[in-house]
């Protein structure tokens, strides 16, 4: 997936808010709707988003679909980020 993709879906406070519960582990839809003052829909299509940019997984069990974080589509980010960081000390240095 792509950075912009990826930077589009940490750019919504709803979606920073589910990746950082699914750091404690995998959700399932209801479990997540549960903290949100928004309709289902409005949390299925959060979801929609984070996975289209990878930055969730998703596992159907029975009638229930399970959420878990994809930390390595984060990571990349973070390297992206401290490679653009370590550009700007460089520049300073001079």
């Amino acid at each position: 997936m792509g950075l912009q993709q990826t930077l589009k879906a940490l750019a919504d406070p709803i979606r920073r808010e589910i990746l950082n519960m699914l750091k404690n582990g995998r959700m399932s839809a209801g479990e997540i709707t549960e903290h949100f003052p928004v309709t289902a829909a409005s949390i299925s299509r959060h979801l929609s988003v984070l996975k289209d940019a990878d930055l969730i997984r998703d596992t159907r069990e029975g009638k229930f679909i399970f959420y878990e974080i994809n930390t390595s589509v984060l990571e990349e980010t973070l390297l992206w980020i401290s490679d653009l960081k370590g550009a700007d000390d460089h520049a300073e240095k001079q």
